[in-house]
């Protein structure tokens, strides 16, 4: 399921244009959410969460961390239980993963990015290493506003089906993010220049059958800002994001890049299973 379209360093491989998977207009514009029959596959989340028993003996052979420090950050409405199995899967990896110890998700209510701020600095001051930030789906946005606000204590960002590049309409949860946090989410979107990359290196993972979030909103579109941004195509629904084995993989396989090595994800040099489960193939540049 993975696909970058972002083009690798230019210093280290002038290649071709990547292929963008849509136009500049067109992401600015696009304001659609995914439609009532994506939405209903959503239910997909049990089968994917049922899928990583048979799963394991491929997940288990994912590369191991370096036992770095690695935050998570849960979606709307949702807390550190929802990233359990993900972040212990990522322990097992020998990452230091933690939740953000924060309770229920809901939204940037006072207080909630200066605890998130907060809690990356004692982490960074406490192992005296940089610390890569995970964010499932409005997790993701705060993944990717810490990361632009103290790039000097983020390793990379990752984010699962965060709508960063799309209008606030382009995404299925738009009122409940408004009730649940007592925010105008048109008014909290001009706050912030959600689409542009932190610059760190980044990954997002989407998948196109999100029921949640429109794709288009979760594609980061190639700069010269930040080069190392990558975009990863799952088979997934948007509630099993946390719990797809192929996301996992992925997270894991991003994760163990030792830092300052940054590379594209390469579908082709992941072995012949995984290239099985990937929509396209994955070519930088």
């Amino acid at each position: 399921m993975a696909k970058p379209f972002n083009p690798p360093p230019a210093q280290s491989r002038p290649a071709r244009p990547a292929k963008a998977p849509f136009s500049e207009p067109e992401a600015a514009l696009h304001d659609v959410p995914p439609s009532a029959w994506l939405l209903a596959l959503e239910v997909r989340a049990i089968w994917e969460f049922s899928a990583l028993l048979p799963a394991w003996p491929l997940l288990n052979r994912a590369p191991r961390g370096d036992s770095h420090p690695v935050v998570v950050f849960p979606g709307l409405t949702a807390n550190d239980i929802s990233t359990a199995p993900l972040r212990r899967y990522l322990q097992l990896l020998n990452h230091s993963a933690c939740g953000w110890d924060q309770g229920f998700n809901f939204g940037p209510r006072p207080g909630v990015m200066d605890e998130a701020r907060d809690q990356l600095v004692r982490t960074f001051e406490s192992t005296g290493r940089k610390v890569s930030l995970l964010g499932w789906s409005l997790g993701g946005i705060y993944a990717r506003e810490l990361a632009k606000e103290v790039p000097q204590m983020v390793r990379g960002v990752i984010t699962l089906g965060t709508p960063f590049a799309g209008s606030h309409k382009s995404t299925n949860a738009w009122r409940l993010y408004e009730l649940a946090s007592g925010r105008s989410i048109e008014r909290e979107s001009e706050s912030y220049n959600l689409p542009k990359a932190p610059p760190v290196p980044t990954t997002s993972i989407y998948s196109r059958t999100d029921g949640v979030v429109a794709w288009q909103g979760s594609v980061q579109s190639p700069g010269s800002e930040n080069p190392q941004t990558e975009n990863i195509e799952v088979l997934a629904s948007h509630v099993g994001l946390g719990f797809n084995p192929s996301a996992w993989w992925a997270i894991a396989d991003r994760l163990a890049q030792p830092e300052g090595q940054w590379t594209p994800f390469m579908r082709e040099t992941r072995g012949r299973i995984q290239g099985l489960i990937y929509p396209y193939p994955s070519r930088p540049g």
